[in-house]
């Protein structure tokens, strides 16, 4: 298996998870989007897809027994992942905010 993908396509789904909540937020008409779930769903779903693979690539590295691989980057893969994290989550909770901010009450 070819191991070589797993972090550009990281990085590719990081960037996805990243978009759908400003395309979330940038829509026009905040009250009648019925799919903004959808984007929150898929942007959360990127995150983890992400994450995933660099976790995969990791195992990669320790079953090819890279260790100095591993300590040169683990500190960085870390780091990038709890930003990942955190900054999709707080994408997804603007985008909840403003549309149920938006919500008609009944």
């Amino acid at each position: 298996m070819e191991y070589t993908w797993l972090n550009p396509a990281s990085i590719v789904l990081g960037l996805i998870a990243w978009m759908l909540p400003f395309i979330n937020l940038v829509h026009q008409n905040k009250s009648n989007n019925k799919n903004w779930v959808i984007f929150s769903v898929a942007s959360i779903s990127a995150c983890s897809i992400s994450l995933c693979m660099q976790i995969f690539y990791t195992n990669h590295l320790v079953n090819i027994e890279d260790w100095t691989a591993i300590m040169d980057t683990s500190s960085a893969v870390a780091f990038a992942s709890a930003f990942l994290l955190v900054s999709t989550i707080i994408l997804n909770a603007i985008t909840c905010i403003v549309y149920y901010g938006n919500k008609p009450q009944n």
